[in-house]
């Protein structure tokens, strides 16, 4: 893992220009991928980033890119509703997922993508990670990243976005290619998730 310890250093100071989805998404759905538009994290918003963190990996500042808590959690609610529904991984890990791997859940990728998120976690500081999961995080079929789904959705940067507006475009996150922030309404799931961020501020 020598190659992604030296990628990761390097992500400290460029930004990727393409992910190991992108490809995937246009070699096996033949998406056409969006225009990319980069935003600096000092730019997003800090109830962006909150609304992130709670939603996705609530422990994000505390664990090194995997968090064995959260495991045990999902495998204890999967097996209480019968199936796998919850995933556990944090941040760290999806960010893995989408630069390095696809999305594909086998066992194997599972084992890779703990290994880079723990190596990306040493290398890279916290709010950088955050940063880079922002800017390459899946948001629809060809869209990628906050700024380019900030402005597919809302016709606006991100740094403009009302709470309501971050809440619904964080609500989809979980399944990009299936709900948009006007049709996730359609899954109680989804409902329960946009109540609970838009509640991080009311």
């Amino acid at each position: 893992m020598i190659t992604i310890a030296v990628y990761s250093i390097a992500m400290n100071y460029i930004n990727p220009p393409y992910s190991s989805l992108m490809f995937y998404r246009q070699l096996f759905y033949n998406y056409k991928n969006k225009e990319v538009k980069y935003i600096s994290g000092k730019k997003i918003p800090a109830y962006v980033k909150r609304m992130v963190v709670a939603a996705e990996d609530y422990r994000f500042y505390q664990h090194n890119g995997i968090d064995i808590e959260a495991i045990k959690v999902a495998m204890k609610n999967n097996k209480a509703i019968g199936y796998n529904y919850y995933g556990g991984s944090t941040i760290t890990q999806q960010l893995a997922r989408t630069l390095f791997l696809i999305p594909k859940k086998y066992l194997i990728r599972k084992y890779f993508e703990a290994i880079i998120a723990l190596e990306m976690d040493f290398f890279i500081p916290k709010e950088r990670l955050l940063e880079l999961y922002l800017n390459n995080v899946e948001w629809g079929k060809g869209i990628y990243g906050i700024e380019s789904a900030s402005f597919y959705y809302y016709k606006k940067s991100a740094i403009k976005l009302s709470y309501d507006e971050a809440a619904r475009l964080i609500t989809v996150l979980p399944s990009p290619l299936n709900y948009t922030p006007g049709t996730f309404y359609k899954r109680a799931r989804m409902v329960y998730r946009y109540n609970f961020l838009l509640g991080l501020y009311n």
